[in-house]
Protein backbone atom coordinates (compact mmCIF):
# COMPACT_ATOMS: atom_id res chain seq x y z
CA UNK A 1 0.00 0.00 0.00
CA UNK A 2 2.80 2.40 -0.87
CA UNK A 3 2.26 5.01 -3.52
CA UNK A 4 5.04 6.21 -5.78
CA UNK A 5 4.88 9.97 -5.37
CA UNK A 6 4.86 11.48 -8.84
CA UNK A 7 3.12 14.52 -10.29
CA UNK A 8 -0.42 13.73 -11.52
CA UNK A 9 -0.62 13.10 -15.23
CA UNK A 10 -3.15 13.81 -17.96
CA UNK A 11 -1.68 11.13 -20.23
CA UNK A 12 -4.62 9.14 -21.69
CA UNK A 13 -3.47 5.86 -20.15
CA UNK A 14 -2.98 7.45 -16.74
CA UNK A 15 -6.43 9.05 -16.87
CA UNK A 16 -8.02 5.72 -17.83
CA UNK A 17 -6.20 3.93 -15.00
CA UNK A 18 -7.31 6.60 -12.51
CA UNK A 19 -10.87 6.30 -13.80
CA UNK A 20 -10.86 2.55 -13.10
CA UNK A 21 -9.66 3.16 -9.54
CA UNK A 22 -12.50 5.63 -9.11
CA UNK A 23 -14.98 2.99 -10.26
CA UNK A 24 -13.72 0.85 -7.39
CA UNK A 25 -14.49 3.74 -5.06
CA UNK A 26 -18.00 4.00 -6.53
CA UNK A 27 -18.77 0.36 -5.70
CA UNK A 28 -17.24 0.68 -2.23
CA UNK A 29 -19.17 3.83 -1.30
CA UNK A 30 -22.42 2.28 -2.53
CA UNK A 31 -21.84 -0.84 -0.43
CA UNK A 32 -21.16 1.34 2.59
CA UNK A 33 -24.47 3.16 2.11
CA UNK A 34 -26.45 -0.08 2.22
CA UNK A 35 -24.54 -1.36 5.26
CA UNK A 36 -24.81 2.01 7.01
CA UNK A 37 -28.57 2.06 6.69
CA UNK A 38 -28.73 -1.52 8.00
CA UNK A 39 -27.01 -0.63 11.30
CA UNK A 40 -28.47 2.86 11.71
CA UNK A 41 -31.45 1.52 13.65
CA UNK A 42 -29.15 0.24 16.39
CA UNK A 43 -26.12 2.59 16.44
CA UNK A 44 -25.76 6.34 16.11
CA UNK A 45 -23.46 7.89 13.51
CA UNK A 46 -20.57 8.44 15.94
CA UNK A 47 -20.67 4.80 17.01
CA UNK A 48 -20.78 3.66 13.38
CA UNK A 49 -17.75 5.81 12.59
CA UNK A 50 -15.88 4.53 15.64
CA UNK A 51 -16.43 0.85 14.80
CA UNK A 52 -15.73 1.49 11.13
CA UNK A 53 -12.39 3.09 12.03
CA UNK A 54 -11.46 0.24 14.37
CA UNK A 55 -12.00 -2.30 11.59
CA UNK A 56 -10.04 -0.13 9.18
CA UNK A 57 -7.18 0.43 11.62
CA UNK A 58 -6.75 -3.31 12.20
CA UNK A 59 -6.70 -3.94 8.45
CA UNK A 60 -4.23 -1.14 7.69
CA UNK A 61 -1.84 -2.11 10.45
CA UNK A 62 -2.00 -5.81 9.54
CA UNK A 63 -1.35 -5.24 5.84
CA UNK A 64 1.39 -2.68 6.57
CA UNK A 65 3.26 -5.13 8.79
CA UNK A 66 2.82 -8.09 6.44
CA UNK A 67 4.08 -6.11 3.44
CA UNK A 68 6.86 -4.26 5.26
CA UNK A 69 5.29 -0.84 4.66
CA UNK A 70 4.88 0.07 8.33
CA UNK A 71 8.13 2.05 8.14
CA UNK A 72 6.47 4.42 5.66
CA UNK A 73 4.21 5.79 8.41
CA UNK A 74 5.62 9.21 9.27
CA UNK A 75 4.72 12.14 11.51
CA UNK A 76 5.89 14.95 9.23
CA UNK A 77 2.46 16.32 8.20
CA UNK A 78 0.39 16.32 11.41
CA UNK A 79 -1.61 19.46 10.70
CA UNK A 80 -2.56 18.37 7.18
CA UNK A 81 -3.56 14.90 8.42
CA UNK A 82 -5.67 16.54 11.13
CA UNK A 83 -7.42 18.83 8.64
CA UNK A 84 -8.08 15.95 6.26
CA UNK A 85 -9.43 13.60 8.90
CA UNK A 86 -11.53 16.21 10.68
CA UNK A 87 -13.09 17.18 7.34
CA UNK A 88 -13.77 13.57 6.49
CA UNK A 89 -15.08 12.66 9.94
CA UNK A 90 -17.52 15.56 9.86
CA UNK A 91 -18.66 14.83 6.32
CA UNK A 92 -19.02 11.10 6.93
CA UNK A 93 -21.10 11.53 10.07
CA UNK A 94 -23.44 13.90 8.24
CA UNK A 95 -23.61 11.42 5.36
CA UNK A 96 -24.54 8.49 7.63
CA UNK A 97 -27.24 10.66 9.18
CA UNK A 98 -28.60 11.72 5.79
CA UNK A 99 -28.96 8.16 4.44
CA UNK A 100 -31.42 7.42 7.27
CA UNK A 101 -33.53 10.51 6.55
CA UNK A 102 -33.93 10.81 2.78
CA UNK A 103 -33.77 8.48 -0.29
CA UNK A 104 -30.30 7.21 -1.17
CA UNK A 105 -30.40 8.74 -4.64
CA UNK A 106 -31.10 12.16 -3.15
CA UNK A 107 -28.25 11.79 -0.65
CA UNK A 108 -25.82 10.94 -3.40
CA UNK A 109 -27.14 13.69 -5.66
CA UNK A 110 -26.60 16.34 -3.00
CA UNK A 111 -23.23 14.85 -2.08
CA UNK A 112 -22.15 15.32 -5.68
CA UNK A 113 -21.80 19.04 -5.14
CA UNK A 114 -18.44 17.96 -3.65
CA UNK A 115 -16.72 17.70 -7.07
CA UNK A 116 -17.96 21.21 -7.82
CA UNK A 117 -16.17 22.48 -4.73
CA UNK A 118 -13.07 20.53 -5.78
CA UNK A 119 -13.16 21.95 -9.30
CA UNK A 120 -13.48 25.49 -7.97
CA UNK A 121 -10.89 25.18 -5.20
CA UNK A 122 -8.27 22.96 -6.88
CA UNK A 123 -6.66 25.81 -8.86
CA UNK A 124 -6.35 27.85 -5.65
CA UNK A 125 -5.21 25.09 -3.27
CA UNK A 126 -3.53 22.52 -5.53
CA UNK A 127 -2.38 24.74 -8.37
CA UNK A 128 -4.18 22.63 -10.97
CA UNK A 129 -5.27 24.22 -14.21
CA UNK A 130 -8.96 24.98 -14.70
CA UNK A 131 -9.69 24.46 -18.37
CA UNK A 132 -12.85 25.50 -20.14
CA UNK A 133 -13.91 21.90 -20.69
CA UNK A 134 -13.43 21.02 -17.02
CA UNK A 135 -15.45 24.04 -16.00
CA UNK A 136 -18.17 23.15 -18.52
CA UNK A 137 -18.26 19.55 -17.23
CA UNK A 138 -18.69 20.83 -13.68
CA UNK A 139 -21.56 23.11 -14.69
CA UNK A 140 -23.29 20.35 -16.66
CA UNK A 141 -22.85 17.90 -13.80
CA UNK A 142 -24.21 20.37 -11.27
CA UNK A 143 -27.20 21.01 -13.55
CA UNK A 144 -27.91 17.29 -13.54
CA UNK A 145 -27.76 17.24 -9.75
CA UNK A 146 -30.31 20.06 -9.57
CA UNK A 147 -32.60 18.13 -11.91
CA UNK A 148 -32.44 15.10 -9.63
CA UNK A 149 -32.72 16.90 -6.28
CA UNK A 150 -35.09 19.70 -7.39
CA UNK A 151 -34.40 21.75 -4.21
CA UNK A 152 -37.30 23.86 -2.95
CA UNK A 153 -38.64 25.06 0.41
CA UNK A 154 -40.83 21.94 0.49
CA UNK A 155 -37.85 19.57 0.13
CA UNK A 156 -35.45 21.26 2.54
CA UNK A 157 -35.16 19.26 5.77
CA UNK A 158 -32.51 17.97 8.17
CA UNK A 159 -31.61 15.16 5.78
CA UNK A 160 -31.06 17.35 2.74
CA UNK A 161 -29.09 19.91 4.75
CA UNK A 162 -26.91 17.16 6.22
CA UNK A 163 -26.20 15.67 2.77
CA UNK A 164 -25.35 19.10 1.34
CA UNK A 165 -23.03 19.90 4.26
CA UNK A 166 -21.38 16.47 3.97
CA UNK A 167 -20.31 17.40 0.44
CA UNK A 168 -18.27 20.31 1.77
CA UNK A 169 -16.56 18.04 4.28
CA UNK A 170 -15.73 15.51 1.57
CA UNK A 171 -14.35 18.24 -0.69
CA UNK A 172 -12.00 19.36 2.08
CA UNK A 173 -10.90 15.76 2.58
CA UNK A 174 -10.25 15.29 -1.16
CA UNK A 175 -8.17 18.44 -1.40
CA UNK A 176 -6.12 17.59 1.70
CA UNK A 177 -5.62 14.04 0.40
CA UNK A 178 -4.31 15.42 -2.86
CA UNK A 179 -1.75 17.50 -0.99
CA UNK A 180 -0.73 14.54 1.17
CA UNK A 181 -0.13 12.25 -1.83
CA UNK A 182 2.72 14.54 -2.84
CA UNK A 183 4.82 13.46 0.15
CA UNK A 184 3.05 10.62 1.98
CA UNK A 185 2.33 6.99 1.15
CA UNK A 186 -1.12 5.51 1.05
CA UNK A 187 -0.26 3.42 4.12
CA UNK A 188 0.60 6.56 6.07
CA UNK A 189 -2.56 8.41 5.01
CA UNK A 190 -4.86 5.51 5.90
CA UNK A 191 -3.07 4.79 9.18
CA UNK A 192 -3.58 8.31 10.48
CA UNK A 193 -7.12 8.46 9.07
CA UNK A 194 -8.28 5.37 10.94
CA UNK A 195 -6.37 6.14 14.14
CA UNK A 196 -7.51 9.75 14.49
CA UNK A 197 -11.09 8.86 13.63
CA UNK A 198 -11.14 6.18 16.33
CA UNK A 199 -10.26 8.97 18.77
CA UNK A 200 -12.87 11.31 17.28
CA UNK A 201 -15.48 8.55 17.43
CA UNK A 202 -14.69 7.65 21.04
CA UNK A 203 -14.95 11.26 22.13
CA UNK A 204 -18.21 11.98 20.28
CA UNK A 205 -19.89 8.63 20.95
CA UNK A 206 -18.86 8.64 24.61
CA UNK A 207 -19.81 12.21 25.45
CA UNK A 208 -23.11 10.94 26.88
CA UNK A 209 -21.38 8.14 28.78
CA UNK A 210 -23.12 5.43 26.76
CA UNK A 211 -21.41 3.65 23.85
CA UNK A 212 -23.60 0.87 22.43
CA UNK A 213 -22.07 -2.49 21.58
CA UNK A 214 -23.06 -3.98 18.22
CA UNK A 215 -25.40 -6.95 18.21
CA UNK A 216 -24.54 -10.19 16.36
CA UNK A 217 -26.83 -9.03 13.55
CA UNK A 218 -25.06 -5.67 13.19
CA UNK A 219 -21.47 -6.88 13.52
CA UNK A 220 -21.18 -8.24 9.93
CA UNK A 221 -22.56 -4.97 8.56
CA UNK A 222 -19.94 -3.03 10.53
CA UNK A 223 -17.24 -5.19 8.99
CA UNK A 224 -18.67 -4.39 5.54
CA UNK A 225 -18.64 -0.68 6.40
CA UNK A 226 -15.05 -0.86 7.64
CA UNK A 227 -13.77 -2.84 4.64
CA UNK A 228 -15.76 -0.87 2.06
CA UNK A 229 -14.79 2.45 3.64
CA UNK A 230 -11.12 1.51 3.64
CA UNK A 231 -11.25 0.20 0.07
CA UNK A 232 -12.99 3.37 -1.05
CA UNK A 233 -10.11 5.44 0.32
CA UNK A 234 -7.52 3.12 -1.24
CA UNK A 235 -9.19 3.58 -4.63
CA UNK A 236 -9.74 7.31 -4.19
CA UNK A 237 -6.24 8.07 -2.92
CA UNK A 238 -4.63 5.97 -5.65
CA UNK A 239 -6.69 7.71 -8.32
CA UNK A 240 -5.75 11.12 -6.94
CA UNK A 241 -2.06 10.19 -7.09
CA UNK A 242 -2.34 9.24 -10.77
CA UNK A 243 -4.39 12.07 -12.32
CA UNK A 244 -5.50 15.61 -11.38
CA UNK A 245 -8.43 15.87 -8.98
CA UNK A 246 -10.42 17.87 -11.53
CA UNK A 247 -10.11 15.00 -14.01
CA UNK A 248 -10.96 11.91 -11.96
CA UNK A 249 -13.35 13.23 -9.31
CA UNK A 250 -16.31 13.58 -11.74
CA UNK A 251 -16.20 9.80 -12.34
CA UNK A 252 -17.72 9.53 -8.88
CA UNK A 253 -20.97 10.86 -10.41
CA UNK A 254 -21.64 7.31 -11.62
CA UNK A 255 -22.65 6.44 -8.08
CA UNK A 256 -25.98 8.18 -8.65
CA UNK A 257 -27.57 5.82 -11.19
CA UNK A 258 -26.08 2.84 -9.33
CA UNK A 259 -27.47 3.84 -5.95
CA UNK A 260 -30.82 4.78 -7.51
CA UNK A 261 -31.17 1.20 -8.78
CA UNK A 262 -30.11 -0.17 -5.38
CA UNK A 263 -32.65 2.08 -3.66
CA UNK A 264 -35.38 0.79 -5.97
CA UNK A 265 -34.53 -2.89 -5.65
CA UNK A 266 -33.68 -3.01 -1.93
CA UNK A 267 -35.82 -0.28 -0.36
CA UNK A 268 -38.57 0.31 -2.90
CA UNK A 269 -37.48 3.93 -3.46
CA UNK A 270 -39.09 4.96 -6.74
CA UNK A 271 -36.96 6.28 -9.59
CA UNK A 272 -38.85 9.09 -11.28
CA UNK A 273 -38.25 10.69 -14.67
CA UNK A 274 -36.30 13.58 -13.16
CA UNK A 275 -33.81 11.16 -11.59
CA UNK A 276 -33.30 9.38 -14.91
CA UNK A 277 -32.88 12.64 -16.83
CA UNK A 278 -30.54 14.05 -14.21
CA UNK A 279 -28.46 10.87 -14.22
CA UNK A 280 -28.16 11.08 -18.02
CA UNK A 281 -26.98 14.69 -17.80
CA UNK A 282 -24.42 13.77 -15.14
CA UNK A 283 -23.17 10.86 -17.23
CA UNK A 284 -22.81 13.24 -20.17
CA UNK A 285 -20.68 15.57 -18.06
CA UNK A 286 -18.45 12.64 -17.06
CA UNK A 287 -18.09 11.50 -20.64
CA UNK A 288 -17.27 15.00 -21.88
CA UNK A 289 -14.56 15.51 -19.26
CA UNK A 290 -12.93 12.09 -19.68
CA UNK A 291 -13.18 12.16 -23.48
CA UNK A 292 -11.48 15.54 -23.61
CA UNK A 293 -8.66 14.45 -21.30
CA UNK A 294 -8.02 11.04 -22.91
CA UNK A 295 -7.88 12.43 -26.46
CA UNK A 296 -4.98 14.71 -25.55
CA UNK A 297 -1.48 13.69 -26.61
CA UNK A 298 1.57 14.99 -24.80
Amino acid sequence: MTLTVTPPSTDPRAVLRAGLWMLGAVVSFSSMAVAGRAVSFELDTFEIMMYRSIVGFVLVLSVARLTGHARSITTRSPSLHLIRNLSHFTGQNLWFYAITMIPLAQVFALEFTSPLWVLVLSPLILGERMTRVRALAAVIGFTGILIVARPSPDTINAGTLAAAAAAIGFAGSILATKRLTRTETLTCILFWMTLTQIVFGLICAGVDGDIALPSPASAPWLIVIGCAGLMAHVCLTTALSIAPATVITPVDFLRLPLIAVIGLMVYGEAIDAFTLIGAAVIFGANYLNLWHETRKRY
